[in-house]
């Protein structure tokens, strides 16, 4: 897929209910929160973000795991939108953008949304074609292994900054990587 055709770079990042002691399986997983950066295509500045978090439904209670990885309260969550009420402000922030593509750092988000959209039965929420941006950093860099998106940040000479694990900051950091998964920079 050729990336120099669209208007709008999405970079998107989502926290989900988890825990270290195998009580919520993958697939019972449910998004808590979502971090959206809308990127312009040719400066790769950041022109819009949206946040929001989510009130789990399977697992409404988040694990002292969840909590401990992610920053977020168990208060956040439950005076949360629901997922449909999330989507719904989601496609409405959209809706102001065309001509965009849909990137993550790896599958997971991409994957979570269809998990939630279906469980909630609600049509997958973003009509623009999804990239891997993590497959395209390595790819595009000539890099064997694929990274974890603090550990290409420290390869391109970059802060982590904000909070790591929580959606809009990674949706932040992760959109400092663009130049490089567009091969207008390289590492050094």
């Amino acid at each position: 897929m050729n990336l120099q055709h669209y208007n709008y770079y999405l970079v998107v990042d989502l926290e989900a209910t988890c825990c270290d002691c195998g009580n919520i399986r993958k697939e019972e997983m449910e998004i808590i929160e979502i971090g959206a950066v809308m990127v312009h295509s040719e400066s790769l500045s950041i022109v819009d973000e949206f946040q929001s978090f989510i009130k789990p439904i399977r697992h409404p209670i988040l694990t002292e795991f969840c909590k401990s990885l992610t920053s977020i309260f168990q208060a956040q969550v439950d005076r949360a939108p629901t997922y449909s009420e999330a989507i719904a402000l989601l496609k409405n922030w959209l809706s102001g953008y065309s001509n965009g593509v849909f990137g993550s750092w790896g599958a997971f988000d991409r994957k979570q949304f269809q998990q939630d959209s279906n469980f909630h039965k609600v049509p997958f929420p973003i009509a623009y074609p999804h990239v891997n941006l993590k497959q395209l950093f390595s790819q595009k860099q000539g890099l064997r292994k694929r990274y974890g998106m603090a550990k290409a940040l420290t390869l391109a000479g970059l802060p982590l900054e904000g909070t790591h694990h929580r959606g809009i900051d990674d949706a932040r950091n992760i959109a400092k990587l663009l130049p490089y998964i567009l091969e207008r920079k390289q590492l050094s």
